[in-house]
């Protein structure tokens, strides 16, 4: 594939040795969604997360930079534009090489918020300020520190280090919640070096938040169950503003640990989520006789526009192909 993964990871691997990469959360850290950051890094050299305070320097960018310094979107652009004349023999397109950095930005960062509700049924509490990432050419590398999450009422946690909501339900609208507050700014500031609308850019937001958490799921053996929550966390009806309501209608949290972009609504439950992601997940139905969640494609919600250097390399469910 080329700007995105649409299948899920391969059949998880055997822990690396004690020389490996160790990371920072632990199982047993008071950090919300260490275990699940721990389990990921320990199936995947593609992407290892550390629980730790934002990092500057030796090829780390806090993610609060995105929205204050517009050479640091261009620094990740320009990494992805080395990347395809590497692969490509030829420049991208400048907004081409432009949506390849956004989506591989949003593709692991989103999983910092999923993986823990899919794995724990904690929602973790982020800002900007609270992630820095760091590419190389073999790996993603994060940091993360969350300054809370939200959790159902039989968690541990549960009335003392978190809030709580009362259902399945409404801790997936926390997460449409929390994912639609991070967002925003991280879209506006990629946006012009894009050359692309609200919508748009949050159709290619939704393909990297499902692509990642589908790819993790393929890790940890549950791509089937990871296709199924990632439907019904966008299943149609479930935003407030919808795919065609153009600008987001959340805070975003911007550089600084603010409050949560979405509170609590009337009566204590959560408050609509505030971005208008693309509605549906993209997953056409398994037919009856398969049982191989990888043997099918989903339908993109946006084109990466790989077509414009290598018409032959056209991703896996391109919108293109499937609405024609």
């Amino acid at each position: 594939m080329t700007a995105s993964s649409t299948r899920p990871g391969p059949t998880p691997c055997a822990p690396r040795s004690a020389g490996a990469y160790a990371p920072t959360g632990t199982p047993d850290s008071p950090v919300p969604g260490a275990a699940s950051y721990h389990r990921l890094s320990g199936l995947t050299t593609a992407l290892r997360v550390r629980c730790a305070p934002p990092r500057r320097g030796d090829g780390w960018l806090p993610a609060a930079d995105l929205a204050t310094r517009p050479e640091a979107v261009r620094e990740l652009i320009a990494h992805d534009a080395r990347r395809g004349l590497a692969r490509y023999g030829q420049p991208l397109r400048p907004d081409v090489a432009a949506g390849f950095g956004l989506h591989r930005f949003v593709w692991p960062v989103s999983l910092l918020f999923t993986l823990p509700w899919f794995l724990e049924r904690r929602v973790p509490l982020l800002a900007l300020g609270d992630v820095s990432l760091r590419r190389r050419s073999e790996a993603v590398e994060l940091t993360v520190r969350p300054s809370g999450f939200v959790c159902l009422p039989d968690d541990p946690a549960a009335g003392s280090a978190a809030r709580t909501v009362p259902d399945g339900d409404a801790l997936a609208a926390e997460l449409r919640c929390a994912l639609g507050g991070f967002l925003p700014p991280v879209l506006a500031a990629f946006r012009p070096e894009t050359r692309r609308g609200p919508r748009v850019l949050w159709a290619m937001a939704t393909d990297a938040v499902v692509e990642g958490l589908w790819y993790a799921g393929g890790l940890l053996g549950e791509p089937d169950r990871a296709r199924a929550e990632l439907s019904a966390l966008l299943a149609p009806g479930e935003e407030s503003g919808g795919a065609g309501s153009g600008e987001p209608s959340g805070r975003g949290h911007g550089g600084g640990r603010d409050e949560p972009a979405c509170a609590p609504g009337a009566g204590g439950g959560p408050a609509p989520a505030p971005a208008p992601f693309t509605p549906g997940a993209g997953f056409a139905p398994l037919a009856p006789a398969c049982t191989d969640a990888s043997s099918t494609d989903r339908s993109r919600a946006s084109c990466c526009l790989v077509y414009t250097v290598d018409p032959e390399d056209m991703c896996g469910g391109c919108p293109r192909v499937t609405r024609s």
